[in-house]
């Protein structure tokens, strides 16, 4: 049950390209925006989906993934865990950010799926 302490599993699709980030010692981070969508009926009986936004953070071979193969609106799963921080802004306000480090992600949507695991 290790296993399930800090574990998320999101299927949606990006809203934007990926921001690739480079560092000198050669490593790679992936910013991207992930929606996943729900759907259901209101209280006159018609169809509503809600759109809720993710904030993911991949690195190393997901970043490399999300770099060469990943376009926006595609449909992806990815898997990983929540990690929650806090900067401060210019005018001293501080502010918390919930994401999700991707440690898995499987590209949804065409015949070929591959799996990159960290």
């Amino acid at each position: 049950m290790n296993n399930l302490r800090n574990k998320v599993q999101l299927i949606g699709n990006l809203g934007l390209a990926p921001e690739i980030v480079s560092f000198e010692n050669g490593n790679k981070l992936a910013k991207v925006r992930l929606a996943t969508n729900d759907f259901y009926k209101n209280a006159q009986g018609e169809k509503v989906q809600e759109t809720q936004w993710h904030s993911l953070t991949a690195w190393g071979k997901q970043a490399d993934v999300f770099e060469k193969y990943i376009k926006k609106g595609q449909e992806i799963a990815v898997e990983g865990k929540l990690v929650t921080r806090s900067y401060e802004t210019k005018e001293g306000e501080k502010r918390f950010r919930t994401e999700v480090v991707v440690s898995e992600v499987l590209m949804l949507g065409n015949k070929e799926q591959e799996v990159v695991e960290n």
